[in-house]
C-alpha cells in the first residue's frame, strides 16, 4: 500500500536496464507524481562537462555527485509541493549511499533493476541512443552486481516488459524497496 504521504522513489540500474520508461511508467500509476530524469542535470553542463568512465577520477566524481545532489534536491522541492517524486538515474557502487543521503525528505524507497546483461545488450542494441562508449555492459554490469549496497527492491526485469515490470513494482515496492520513513 503507498504511504500516506508523498514519497521519493529511485529507480537506478545499469544503462538500457529500462530506467526511463519504467520511471515513466510508475510516475503514471502515482497520483500527483513527477518524473525527475537525471541525466538531464548531466547534459545542462555546456563547458567543461565531466564524463564517468571505468577509471574517472576525483573531478568526474565530484560533477557525478552534483548531478545526483540536483536530483535530490529537485525531488525534494516536489516534495514539499506534494508530488510524489520518482527519480530515474544510474546510481550504482558505493554512491547509491551518496545519493540516499542528498534526499531529505521520507519515506524513501529505491528500487535497483537489474536485468541479465545479455538482455541489457539486446536493449542497447535495439535502441537509437547509445549509453555505452568506454564501458562495456559487462564492467557496469559488474560495479551493480558487486559493488552496489544491496539495499532496496532488486528487480530482474530481464524477461518483463516494461509494463510488466512497472506493476512488478507496484505490487512489491511499498514492502520490499523502502530504505527509510524518517
Amino acid at each position: 500500500m503507498p504511504p500516506e504521504r508523498p514519497c521519493t522513489i529511485l529507480v537506478t540500474g545499469i544503462m538500457a536496464s529500462g530506467k526511463s520508461t519504467v520511471a515513466q511508467l510508475l510516475a503514471e500509476r502515482l497520483d500527483n507524481s513527477v518524473h525527475i530524469r537525471g541525466d538531464l542535470f548531466r547534459r545542462m553542463i555546456v563547458n567543461n562537462r565531466k564524463e564517468i568512465t571505468p577509471d574517472s577520477g576525483q573531478d568526474e566524481m565530484e560533477q557525478l555527485r552534483l548531478r545526483y545532489r540536483l536530483a535530490a534536491q529537485t525531488a525534494d522541492t516536489y516534495r514539499e509541493a506534494g508530488f510524489n517524486a520518482v527519480v530515474q538515474d544510474v546510481v550504482v557502487g558505493r554512491v547509491l549511499d551518496d545519493f540516499i543521503s542528498y534526499v531529505r525528505h521520507r519515506p524513501l524507497y529505491v528500487v535497483v533493476l537489474c536485468p541479465s546483461p545479455a538482455a541489457v545488450a539486446s536493449r542497447e542494441a535495439a535502441r537509437s541512443k547509445k549509453g555505452y562508449g568506454e564501458w562495456t555492459v559487462e564492467a557496469l554490469d559488474a560495479v551493480l552486481r558487486n559493488e552496489t549496497p544491496r539495499i532496496g527492491m532488486w528487480l530482474d526485469s530481464s524477461d518483463l516488459t516494461a509494463e510488466e515490470t512497472a506493476a512488478s513494482i507496484v505490487k512489491r515496492i511499498w514492502r520490499e524497496g523502502l530504505i527509510s520513513d524518517r
